[in-house]
Parts: C-alpha cells; structure tokens; sequence
C-alpha cells in the first residue's frame, strides 16, 4: 500500500464513536497535528463535540456516514470506538456500502479475538484491511498517550502506524505501539494485557489485606505503597493503590475503601483470557484464580450462608514485626507478578503459534512500558530479557532467577502467615504453586496417569523407555506396550 499525500480539506483519519474514549481519542488525534472526520451515531455528540474541543486541532464533523466517509483522503483510515460486539459489526455494515478497496477500518474497542478474526476475513474478502486493536489507558490515557496494540495486515500498518505511533505513549522516546501480527493478534494481546491487570489487582489487593490483618490501617497501607511505588515495584497499579488507600469518605470520615462494597466486578477479558488458556494448554493460574476471586466476592448468597457458620481463624496475625511483614509482603507481590507475567507471555507466544501470528513477545513487553493500565518498570527488564532471546519462560531469564531467590523466602512467610491467620491469599498461593510446580524434579503427575489408566485404560508412559504402556489392573496381568 502506498501512503496517500495528504488533500487540502480532507481528514486524513477519522473516529466513529464519541463517548468518552472516542472522543478523547480523537482529541489526541488532533493534538498531534491529524485532521480528524468525527462522527457519532446521535449527531448532537458530534456538535457537542466540535464546539468543546476546537481548540484541540482541526476537527471535520459529519451528519451521516456517507458524508464522514467522503470527508477522508484515501486509504480511508477509520478507526471505530463503540461498544463491543452487535454495535461494532453494526457500524461497519453502515461503513461498507461506503469503502473502497484499500480502505482501513480500525476497531479499538475490547473486541474477543475470536471476533476479530471473523471480521477481519469478511473484510479481506472485500478488498479491505481490518485492524483489531487493543488500546490501554482508559480515558486519560486515550487523551494523552495510550498503549496501542494493533493486528490486522503489514500493509495497512504502513498506512496506519505512522498516525498510531504519534499519538502513543512514549518511553525512552520509543512509542508504545507496534505491530503485533495478523487478524486477531492486537486484540488477543489486549485480551492478556487484560489477564495479567486482572491479576495484578487482585496481588495488590491481597498485599492490602494482609497488612490490615497486621493492624495496619488503609492510611498506612498508602503510605506504604507509596514507599513501594518509588523503588522496584513502581507500576501505575501501585501508584493509584496508594491514591484509592488515602481516600477518606466525607460523608463518615472513614477510608473510602472501608465504605465500598466488598464485590469485584468485571467486564469480560478475564474470563476470555481464562477460556482461551485452557483451550491452548497454557496455564494461566493466576489469572484464573483473580478472576475466580471476583466470583466468589460477588456471591452474596453463599457469603451470607458460611459467615457465622464455617470455623477459622480470626484474620489476627497477632504480633508481628510490621517492618519485616512489609518488606515480605513486598517480595510476594514483586515474585507473584513475575510469575503472571510469565503466564501472560507464554499464553501470547503458544497462541502465535496456533495461529501462524509471528507475535514479538519482547516487544509486548516494550510497548506495555507506558501508557497502558499494567505499565510497571519491571516490564523493561522483562523486555530487554526476551529481547536476548532463548527463554522456553521468563522465569528462567538470568535476572529473574536471582531475583526469585532472593524474594522467595518472603513470599513463603507471606502465604504461610496469611493462611495460619485465616486471610485468603489465592492469587499469592497460585503463583508460589505455579513457581514450585516448574521447578520440581517430579509431580505427582505420574500418580495421576495411573489412576486414568486404571479406570479408563488411558495409558502412560515410562521414564526408562519409550513407548505406550497399560497395566489391565483388575485383571492382575502384566503391563502391555500399546506403541
């Protein structure tokens, strides 16, 4: 594809969507110099539009899809910003009767890969380049650099990159956005992007709870975090822990966060992220057990039944040393999210492979530097050791090693303490169990294949020679080689 010179009087990208996101999005465009076709389904946003933000850049605004359609230079560059699913393949059935062949549309909504992928070859088949693009930030980081993650062709990246990158995130000068592979590959990665944010959260979370069980209150606990975010675990997450921790209520005077309800919600890519590491075999634990934890946060019902009812503990972790507890606890947090990142990563390359995708993981970590929710100064040390190449893990890369041997005996007090005490610490004990479960010499699994051959006749194999082997147990006769 060749990059079209820009026209006097037409938009060299547009934007179809302007809630919040898609509005500030646009407005980032424009602050970087785009002329920008905005258009929104209820045409009084689109006015509203124009008049708030004219001072941001140069803003084209159309009443119909045909006009915002004609108001763009060729290759059309149209990026879609509406709810996820039905909204979006309704606004592209508008688009089509429109395009021409060559033309761009860029989804950067939280589509399912799987979606993506339909729409993309539905889309090439008409001539047309579609882009699933993962975009992080939230709202301000829309306005003011997100990460971007975009899919689709080589050569539509060329036409759009150049736009996408100019308006990313920046670190080291180096834009957060890169081309992540074809069809579904930018939205799969948001989707782990996703993952890992789910499990960072509930780290965090359970970093909290098991401080306070220490005694310790919300504002010591910001306090803390605050403390953390200036050294190994600086992180967004971190950051914003510290901001919501230090919140007081006016209303009662008390921690904000001892006023919120006590359920977790969530919108979806967990859950994807979680089904998608079972269908491709990647273990993604900790992931799950985050998202497992916002269920059972959620299920009032049961909650209700077993409170009063189920003994334990009383959450009291006594007398403790809070300066020891904090750097233990420290540690966990650091070594458990090393380890969902190494999750994460292998999820990302196993589905490279199954779909012929050709995703950098070095460079997933790169451009997850900044702007995106999970942007933590641990990724650009996660991205300088893919980069060297040669990991079957991250956590066998050289720093990694040492730095889990140095955190590992932390970690362990933590999970320890935390389960005496009665304080459910799931994602801390998934990720130690994960940990330990690479490292051993053996697993139980041997015991496992056993039992499946006994009562299916299933088969194993040995240690000692190759082959497939079963024993006909009740039959009390000899192992019989099956291959």
């Amino acid at each position: 594809m060749t990059t079209a010179q820009p026209i006097p009087g037409l938009a060299n990208v547009g934007v179809v969507g302007l809630a919040v996101m898609g509005s500030n999005l646009a407005r980032n465009l424009a602050r970087h110099g785009h002329t920008v076709a905005v258009f929104n389904r209820t045409h009084a946003r689109t006015l509203a539009h124009l008049e708030s933000y004219a001072v941001d850049g140069t803003f084209v605004g159309a009443e119909t899809v045909e006009e915002f359609v004609s108001s763009l230079e060729r290759p059309r560059r149209i990026i879609i910003m509406v709810q996820a699913g039905a909204g979006t393949d309704a606004v592209i059935d508008e688009l089509l009767p429109h395009l021409d062949e060559g033309d761009i549309v860029v989804d950067g909504g939280n589509a399912q890969f799987t979606d993506t992928r339909r729409r993309e070859a539905r889309l090439r088949e008409l001539g047309l380049h579609f882009v699933g693009t993962g975009i992080s930030g939230g709202e301000v980081g829309a306005l003011n650099g997100p990460s971007i993650m975009p899919g689709g062709s080589r050569e539509s990246y060329a036409a759009l990159g150049p736009i996408l990158e100019s308006i990313a995130a920046k670190v080291d000068g180096e834009p957060c956005c890169a081309w992540m592979g074809p069809d579904g590959a930018g939205h799969f990665v948001k989707m782990v992007h996703n993952g890992i944010e789910y499990a960072d959260m509930q780290f965090i979370a359970e970093a909290y709870d098991v401080l306070s069980a220490a005694g310790m209150s919300a504002a010591e606990v910001a306090d803390v975090f605050r403390e953390w975010n200036t050294g190994e675990l600086d992180s967004f997450l971190v950051e914003i822990t510290a901001e919501v921790l230090d919140r007081v209520d006016p209303e009662t005077g008390r921690a904000l966060v001892d006023v919120i309800t006590d359920a977790a919600e969530q919108k979806g890519t967990g859950r994807w992220t979680v089904q998608s590491g079972l269908e491709l075999g990647v273990p993604v634990s900790t992931i799950a057990e985050s998202v497992f934890a916002r269920a059972a946060s959620g299920d009032v019902a049961i909650r209700d039944a077993a409170q009063g009812v189920l003994s334990g503990p009383d959450r009291a972790l006594g007398d403790v040393d809070r300066s020891a507890l904090v750097d233990q606890v420290r540690e966990a947090l650091w070594a458990s999210k090393v380890v969902a990142y190494a999750q994460g990563l292998e999820q990302i390359r196993a589905a490279s492979e199954e779909y012929g995708w050709d995703v950098d993981v070095a460079t997933v970590a790169r451009i997850w530097r900044g702007g995106c929710i999970i942007r933590a100064r641990l990724l650009s040390q996660i991205s300088d050791e893919y980069a060297a190449g040669g990991l079957a893990t991250l956590l066998v890369a050289p720093s990694i090693v040492a730095g889990m041997a140095e955190r590992q005996d932390g970690w362990r007090r933590v999970v320890g303490v935390a389960t005496s005490a009665g304080v459910p610490v799931p994602g801390f004990s998934s990720a130690l169990a994960y940990y330990d479960t690479v490292r051993a010499d053996r697993l139980p699994a041997a015991l496992i294949q056993g039992l499946r051959d006994n009562f299916g006749a299933h088969t194993y194999g040995r240690v000692d020679r190759p082959g497939t082997f079963h024993t006909p147990w009740s039959q009390g006769g000899a192992e019989i080689q099956m291959s």
